[in-house]
């Protein structure tokens, strides 16, 4: 895929490291570009998820007001949640929701070492 064909999400995270080992270790990213301390850049499919540390360029055009996580995230489609949580949960990550059941399917949050929100989402079949 060329770049202007990936759907890209920036993450401001204080560790470029640790943010890539956990999206490629745990959530099945690959890395494309590692630039670490300062920026990185991990794909999944179509998604392309900028983790872009202190030192960044995008960290230091954001205003300082605007700088914690907040409630929105990355929507990670998955076919067996419960495979999902038994996998995660042995991995020692912290789920920060039980499942929550919906008319479209089942999902759970996580957060990746800045605290930035995943949710692993099984639609309903």
């Amino acid at each position: 895929m060329t770049a202007s064909e990936y759907a890209s999400i920036r993450y401001l995270v204080e560790d470029v490291q640790a943010a890539v080992d956990f999206y490629t270790a745990h959530l099945g990213f690959t890395l494309n570009t590692n630039a670490a301390p300062a920026f990185a850049d991990v794909l999944r499919g179509p998604l392309r998820l900028l983790l872009s540390g202190p030192t960044s360029s995008g960290a230091r055009a954001t205003p300082e007001d605007a700088t914690t996580a907040g409630r929105n995230r990355i929507h990670l489609i998955v076919d067996d949640l419960d495979a999902e949580i038994t996998r995660l949960h042995d991995a020692g990550l912290p789920i920060l929701s039980g499942p929550v059941s919906g008319p479209g399917g089942r999902q759970i949050l996580l957060a990746d070492p800045a605290g930035n929100l995943i949710e692993m989402f099984q639609p309903a079949r």
